[in-house]
């Protein structure tokens, strides 16, 4: 009989799964550690996923947010991530001036303007051109400031398909493995502009966009500001390499860490209605537009709201 001598595998590889999965019970936590859950006071909440989104009923958004309600609402998105509205068929003015509760809102360039300038329109039918679609990506995480969180209203919705889907990257977070966790906890990772818009525009009209924004260095596990909770914080659309690793391991690690956001566990999926609103909070999650209804028309409107430098 011959014996094949097969090299063992190294501990640094055996630390990422092969199939980019942890395998076994996961750690489903919807609030960071010590967090006081309270009533709400203002408005019922539906849970729609066991620790990422839900619907919010009993609410009027086109009327100004008194402050026990802003900072109800607030300690909501904090506990879900992710909120929806039902039904609101909000003017672009009404929707901006729901979101400027939470901050000044940021203009994106790179997108189509509506009403005004910090008003993104999407306005297409599947399958006609190449759309912002078909990727998990947490917004503009090429920003040195990336967004704080964006609102989002459907104003035609084809009869089928077209949901949109978040992933909790806090609960992505909490099942990494140790050895994982370990490696990742301290380090900082480099996010581009050009991977995201590449397959939309040709080099010549991205130039201009890369001189504005130039690559830049986040932590590839960030804190959140508010809740004090530990999240992944890397995307296949921006993210392109972990600072001050070897090509080939970064690569490896970074393709396992992003493949986190497929985990059904970790996600809420929203069937829309025309006039209904999402208000994500863009530090904790992910999110994937769903591309499965062609040849119909989608029009979304979005407005996003300024955010703070990652640490």
């Amino acid at each position: 009989m011959t014996v094949v001598d097969t090299p063992s595998t190294t501990l640094r590889e055996a630390t990422i799964p092969p199939d980019g999965m942890y395998e076994g019970p996961r750690v489903l936590r919807r609030l960071p550690e010590g967090w006081e859950e309270r009533p709400y006071e203002r408005f019922e909440i539906v849970p729609l996923g066991r620790v990422i989104g839900a619907e919010i009923r009993g609410l009027d958004l086109s009327r100004p947010l008194e402050p026990a309600l802003r900072e109800e609402l607030n300690r909501a998105l904090l506990e879900w991530k992710v909120l929806f509205f039902r039904g609101q068929h909000l003017t672009s003015e009404q929707q901006r001036g729901f979101a400027r509760h939470w901050g000044e809102l940021e203009t994106n360039p790179l997108l189509a303007a509506g009403s005004s300038e910090d008003v993104v329109r999407f306005d297409k039918a599947s399958g006609a051109t190449p759309t912002f679609e078909n990727v998990w990506h947490t917004d503009v995480t090429f920003r040195t400031r990336p967004a704080l969180g964006a609102v989002l209203q459907l104003r035609e919705v084809p009869p089928v398909g077209g949901d949109t889907m978040w992933a909790d990257m806090a609960a992505a977070y909490d099942n990494l493995p140790a050895e994982v966790r370990e490696r990742v906890d301290d380090a900082t990772a480099v996010h581009d502009v050009i991977p995201g818009f590449i397959r939309f525009y040709g080099p010549e009209r991205l130039a201009p966009f890369q001189e504005m924004f130039p690559p830049v260095e986040h932590p590839v596990v960030r804190t959140h500001p508010e809740t004090g909770r530990r999240m992944l914080f890397v995307n296949t659309s921006f993210t392109t390499r972990i600072a001050g690793m070897e090509r080939e391991e970064s690569d490896r690690l970074l393709s396992y860490l992003c493949r986190q956001a497929h985990v059904p566990e970790y996600q809420v999926r929203f069937h829309w209605q025309p006039g209904d609103i999402a208000f994500w909070d863009n530090r904790a999650t992910q999110h994937y537009a769903v591309n499965d209804y062609a040849p119909h028309r989608r029009v979304a409107e979005r407005v996003a709201i300024e955010g703070d430098r990652p640490f």
